[in-house]
């Protein structure tokens, strides 16, 4: 018979034919996005071309030998090589590309300013957005947010590497050095066959190192997390931490002080301890490990805050909860995009937000009535909320399914098998599978309902154009319009032009109402941002003017023809 996962005893037959095949898979993931990496380095930078060339070498190697040697250790031994290699090829990658985005040069910034003992959270920062490659975050209320939204973990860490220069060089390298970090660990955690696997999730494909090179603070979120989520049921056994415990109750607390995304799985997880604990100890003791977990963990992420709840604490609370609370367009693969490009807005954006609230605390129900059957997915299910969230963007999930492969290698369904399940009168009788059910479908109807209402919605503006005003070239430098409010409210709408499935920079209203009262019509001249807005010379570019409102949060919409703008096509 062939290994069991976990297990390394070598028999005569070798390594498992799955655990070739995941060394392959690890291996052939390391392809993907190399050769981009390679030509730029071979342009400027010949001796890291020479190093991924002999990385190519390598997963050639690596490949043959992971079909062909005879004993599990050699195999083994192959995984940590894959490993290596990973690493070598992040470490290349990030050499070469480093500057970041707008997470990096925030989270830079704030690093200088902490280091320099200045205020850290409500300081606008706009001359960051001028740098090349740094992307801003516009709100429906016709702002944009120039100040640091995060938990202060990244920062500290990013302080060490200050000394890497201007830009987002620093958040950049850090957020690099902790993704290593945490997949060497993570992988060290698993059992040995399946650790090709957190080489392929964590390195492989190119996603995360990526994030990281943006300097994305949810990356040392997620490591932080990995250490957490291993084996996670078993945390307290016998009402016991043990040292180990308690640096992954650390671990979690540290998570929530890097990035708010940790914030929705904890609920979870302890909703999980408490169930696993209580049907092997009773209720009380449960209790009790699940205080110790939850202590430790509020104790680690108060330490981590402690200078900024002292110096700043109103900005401090304010901006930890910011992108919670900016009220940034719309933007990701969720629902949303019936809003942005099927039904041309809504005036009923508000009921996204409410929709994900919603879905948050039902799945959280949901999972506690149904903790044996569901306790696996506790790291999967908090990320469905995001999907009705008006920031539904694909690295939410994305950045957390090393979160999974943890839960789904390490958190078997049979250690729910004993987990306690709240089941009141009317869900103990004959008929309880359907009363679970329909007690079930209730937790979720109001997010389903709230999602329906945002998404059917109508658009309140009616937008045409009276006039256009060219600039030299491919390029406009004002519209006029007759902007009418179909809705029941008066209405202060912010312009925008856009030619991707992105958002663009407001237009400046220069003349006419800013607010526009219920059921009336009014002319606005918009100027374009900086005075010129280039329309692409591709024919087929679709070109939407876009109207947002803060409050209520509406959007609406109208596709522009190119010959409405006097350009032809």
């Amino acid at each position: 018979m062939s290994a069991a996962p976990g297990d390394l005893t070598e028999d005569t037959r070798g390594p498992a034919q799955w655990h070739r095949v995941l060394t392959l898979l690890a291996d052939v993931s390391l392809f993907i996005g190399t050769r981009a990496v390679w030509t730029q380095a071979a342009t400027n930078r010949p001796v890291l071309a020479g190093v991924i060339s002999v990385c190519y070498a390598v997963i050639l190697l690596t490949g043959v030998l992971a079909l062909t040697v005879r004993r599990t250790r050699s195999l083994a031994r192959l995984d940590l090589l894959v490993l290596a290699t990973a690493v070598t090829l992040a470490l290349c990658a990030w050499a070469l590309n480093h500057a970041g985005g707008d997470e990096a040069v925030l989270t830079t910034q704030a690093a200088r300013e902490l280091v320099a003992g200045h205020p850290v959270y409500g300081q606008p920062w706009p001359w960051l957005f001028h740098m090349k490659g740094v992307a801003l975050t516009a709100t429906v209320d016709g702002g944009y947010d120039f100040t640091y939204g995060y938990p202060p973990l990244a920062p500290l860490l990013t302080a060490p590497f200050l000394w890497l220069g201007h830009g987002g060089a620093p958040a950049t390298a850090a957020a690099t050095a902790v993704l290593l970090g945490g997949t060497v660990v993570l992988w060290r955690l698993l059992p040995v066959p399946w650790r090709p696997a957190a080489t392929m999730v964590c390195l492989g494909f190119g996603f995360l190192p990526m994030y990281a090179r943006q300097g994305y603070p949810a990356i040392v979120g997620m490591m932080l997390l990995a250490p957490v989520v291993v084996r996670w049921p078993r945390l307290g056994a016998r009402g016991r931490l043990g040292a180990a415990g308690v640096a992954r109750a650390a671990c979690l607390g540290a998570a929530c002080a890097a990035q708010q995304l940790p914030w929705f799985v904890a609920p979870f997880l302890l909703a999980g301890w408490y169930a696993v604990r209580r049907g092997e100890l009773g209720a009380r003791a449960a209790v009790r490990v699940v205080l110790r977990i939850a202590g430790i963990a509020a104790l680690t992420w108060l330490l981590l805050d402690t200078y900024f709840v002292v110096s700043e604490p109103g900005p401090w609370l304010r901006g930890i909860f910011l992108p919670l609370t900016q009220g940034a367009v719309l933007h990701g693969q969720g629902l949303v995009g019936v809003s942005l490009y099927f039904t041309h807005g809504s005036d009923r954006l508000d009921w996204y937000g409410r929709a994900s609230v919603l879905l948050v605390a039902a799945l959280l129900a949901v999972f506690v009535l149904f903790v044996r059957r569901l306790g696996p997915a506790a790291t999967v299910l908090p990320w469905c909320a995001f999907y009705l969230a008006t920031r539904s963007q694909d690295g939410y999930y994305l950045m957390m399914t090393p979160l999974w492969l943890a839960a789904a290698v390490t958190v078997p369904l049979p250690e729910f098998s004993r987990a306690w399940q709240p089941r009141p009168r009317w869900a103990a009788g004959p008929h309880r599978r359907a009363a679970l059910a329909a007690a079930a479908a209730l937790l979720v109807a109001p997010a389903l309902v709230s999602a329906v209402l945002a998404a059917s919605g109508r658009p309140p503006l009616r937008m045409d154009i009276a006039a256009v005003r060219r600039g030299p070239a491919q390029s406009l430098s004002a519209l006029t319009l007759r902007v009418t409010n179909t809705g029941d409210v008066s209405l202060t709408p912010h312009y925008m032009l856009t030619t991707g499935q992105g958002m663009s920079r407001y237009w400046p209203l220069v003349r006419g109402p800013a607010a526009i009262p219920a059921h009336s019509t009014a002319t606005v001249e918009l100027w374009a941002p900086g005075g010129r807005f280039a329309v692409p010379a591709k024919p087929s570019t679709r070109l939407r003017l876009r109207a947002f409102t803060g409050s209520p949060q509406t959007l609406s919409t109208r596709d522009v023809r190119r010959g409405e703008l006097g350009l032809g096509g």
